[in-house]
């Protein structure tokens, strides 16, 4: 029975210090403040950007700069305001229009095609790679790895610069530190190779990682009997180590399309001419609605949304891959 010194201690304490005693005693009750914690701050930084985003495209274009978002609600006699905002008209119309004033479906496509092609180009080297970290040993192994993992901390401004003056071709590449030319390299700006080298480039380390840890995981009875069988080292990675790394194979191409499509930084760098709106991505789509004089939000809104939707299909549909991909290995059974 608690004493009523006991009671007047417990009666003193502050709020902080009786939930930290209650969730020593029962620590579901940390777990679930972290789950709302991080719930929240998912919604307020994923979410109402999309949101708000929705808000500007069904908004009447003379209605985008007509005042604030936040309206005054009257509830119960009281007056405040409203702490989301709420579209000012409806205007569902922007949705169409984005298509009628740009060809906004060929940028789409334009995306599409440079995301494919990265991934390819990354898979495809990224699976010669893993399979050499994860099924060979040799001397610096590991040393190579870390320079390779090394790559992907460096920010990909270090590289706008040497980049911009290789694939503009008007000097030769010089030996560093010295003035010794090594070649001349064709002009590539403004071209999709401009864009399609940084991009395997920079996802390569990421992708390299994910599959060297499945491929190292994959027994070496099954390489060797499909050996035995009078396949190479390739047609057993082509044909035995990548199908039963499924998994890996499908998180990494996942995450290098879904970055590549998104990729802004380059896209507005290494195309800056007219003549390279042909094959602009979806960056140059949404950045077309915008004018010296002008700009329009509604569309730049809508266009957004609509070329964000082919990245949330993708998505939904390889959730399980991703999740499980990324999760394997983590248990040792």
């Amino acid at each position: 029975m608690a004493t009523p010194t006991d009671t007047q201690e417990q009666s003193s304490d502050g709020p902080l210090q009786r939930w930290t005693q209650s969730a020593i005693q029962d620590p579901e009750k940390v777990y679930r403040a972290l789950f709302y914690a991080a719930m929240v701050f998912f919604l307020v930084t994923t979410l109402f950007p999309f949101y708000w985003l929705i808000v500007l495209a069904v908004t009447p274009e003379g209605n985008l700069l007509s005042g604030s978002f936040l309206p005054t609600v009257d509830l119960f006699g009281v007056s405040g305001t409203f702490p989301l905002p709420v579209p000012k008209g409806f205007n569902p119309g922007a949705f169409v229009t984005v298509f009628e004033q740009v060809p906004f479906h060929l940028y789409m496509l334009n995306s599409f095609a440079l995301a494919v092609t990265t991934t390819v180009i990354v898979l495809f080297v990224a699976s010669l790679a893993g399979y050499v970290f994860g099924r060979l040993r040799f001397p610096g192994r590991a040393l190579l790895m870390l320079g390779i993992l090394a790559i992907s901390y460096f920010p990909p401004a270090a590289f706008v610069i040497p980049l911009f003056q290789a694939f503009a071709g008007n000097a030769p590449i010089t030996i560093p530190f010295t003035s010794i030319p090594l070649f001349t390299p064709p002009r590539m700006l403004n071209t999709p190779g401009s864009m399609v080298l940084p991009f395997s480039a920079l996802f390569m380390p990421l992708s390299i990682f994910i599959l060297t840890t499945f491929y190292g995981q994959i027994p070496d009875g099954l390489e060797d009997a499909a050996r035995v069988e009078g396949t190479t080292r390739l047609g057993a990675l082509f044909r035995v180590i990548m199908p039963l790394s499924a998994p890996g194979v499908a998180t990494a191409a996942v995450l290098t399309f879904i970055a590549v499509y998104n990729e802004y930084f380059f896209s507005s760098i290494m195309a800056t001419s007219p003549e390279a709106a042909k094959w602009s991505p979806i960056v140059g789509g949404i950045l077309s609605y915008q004018t010296q004089y002008t700009t329009q939000f509604n569309l730049m809104a809508a266009a957004s949304i609509v070329g964000v939707l082919p990245v949330v299909i993708l998505v939904i549909v390889a959730q399980e891959r991703i999740v499980s991909g990324l999760t394997s290995g983590a248990l040792k059974e």
